[in-house]
């Protein structure tokens, strides 16, 4: 069976250990995020974490994310002394037992919404990307030099139409939402932090980034196979340029250059397919299946898109991406790797920005991270690979 796993944010999250045992995780997803980016997780900061998990009775099942510094990005300034620290702290989770390890390569902006809090039809709140307010903030809250190239002329007209139609208090709810930094760590940007941090990545295009990430790659590949680190590449949120700025893990063909560039178990993708499936040409089925060898760890969530790149959140089975076709190809995968005796044959899955509904709604947490929802995925993934399993064994058996 997979392992269920939910996402912690550490000892300030409001959801308890006692809640999250009721909804049938066994495993933990966490990071320290009170570590700066770029700096040492040392062996205290992780044992503190393990032993907090595992006095609940939980299993710390995968690091996410262990961040990766812009300057490794960009390939500029500090970025070996970043790498070398990167590589001391793969060492540090691998020996208390942290063996997968999620991290993405996106600049900057780690996800983008533009509304955190979108009423659903059944009045529960998830989130949304429209792309004509994106839009809108671009071109007339952060006012990017040049931004109106990015976009095709009805585009820009529709931004301008929404904005000009925005009170003051709704202008200051889009800023604050498009300025939202890492889940997890609280903070957001500046408008002119902002601005300085576009300003680095100028000279920095699809292959420049793409050919950083491999070297990247060929450095830290070797260390986590000699630790038995298995690597998780996140997908880009949503899988196309934002701001200007280089996407290179946002197809199907993006997935295969990264895995073939190092072609070890260590070097594998988090199947995320809500923010692979917000991608109108992705077809996250095949993807799965094609590349299904080097998931090391998987992120299931439901989006509805359309092809003028709005997509908003949705339940596991009532969006755009086929949850059983991808539930058959985890299945079939977890039985290839133990035929192979494989000891990492089970693929940790955690539910994925639930709805927030029910006595979530009106409490604050982490967009998508509330209890209920996630806890209805969770119930609905588990139900879905009983399913499958029984089904295949019902075939095989007739």
């Amino acid at each position: 069976m997979l392992e269920y796993t939910w996402r912690w944010f550490g000892p300030k999250d409001r959801i308890t250990f006692d809640e999250i045992r009721q909804t049938g995780a066994t495993g933990i997803v966490s990071a320290l995020h009170q570590i700066p980016v770029g700096e040492i997780w040392n062996r205290e900061d992780i044992l503190d974490r393990k032993d907090i998990i595992e006095c609940a009775g939980f299993t710390w099942s995968v690091a996410e994310s262990l961040p990766v510094h812009e300057d490794i990005k960009r390939r500029t300034g500090r970025y070996k002394e970043f790498i070398e620290n990167y590589k001391l702290s793969l060492i540090n989770l691998a020996e208390f037992g942290i063996h997968t390890v999620c991290y993405n390569f996106m600049p900057i902006l780690d996800w983008s919404r533009t509304n955190l809090v979108y009423k659903f039809n059944d009045n529960s709140e998830v989130t949304r990307f429209d792309f004509a307010k994106f839009v809108a903030f671009d071109l007339y809250i952060l006012r990017r030099e040049s931004a109106e190239k990015s976009y095709p002329r009805e585009v820009v007209q529709q931004a301008n139409i929404y904005f000009n139609n925005l009170t003051s208090a709704e202008i200051q709810d889009l800023k604050n939402t498009l300025l939202l930094e890492l889940p997890g760590s609280g903070e957001e940007y500046t408008l002119d932090e902002l601005k300085a941090k576009l300003k680095t990545y100028e000279k920095i295009d699809d292959r420049q980034l793409k050919s950083n990430l491999f070297d990247f790659l060929k450095e830290i590949v070797p260390v986590a196979e000699k630790y038995g680190i298995r690597l998780a590449i996140h997908p880009d949120d949503p899988p196309w340029s934002l701001l200007g700025l280089p996407r290179i893990v946002s197809t199907e063909e993006d997935i295969g250059e990264i895995i073939a560039v190092m072609d070890s178990p260590a070097n594998g993708f988090t199947l995320c397919t809500g923010s692979l499936g917000a991608g109108y040409l992705n077809n996250v089925s095949n993807i799965a299946k094609k590349f299904s060898h080097r998931i090391n760890f998987a992120h299931l969530r439901n989006v509805t898109r359309d092809e003028k790149l709005n997509f908003n959140e949705n339940y596991l089975f009532e969006g755009d991406v086929d949850m059983y076709d991808i539930m058959q190809t985890l299945v079939h995968e977890m039985n290839q790797r133990r035929k192979k005796k494989r000891s990492d044959w089970q693929i940790p899955v955690r539910p994925d920005h639930g709805n927030q509904m029910l006595g979530d709604i009106g409490k604050e947490n982490y967009p998508g991270y509330g209890l209920y929802g996630r806890m209805k995925s969770l119930a609905e993934i588990r139900g879905l690979e009983l399913g499958v399993v029984r089904s295949r064994q019902f075939i095989i058996k007739n």
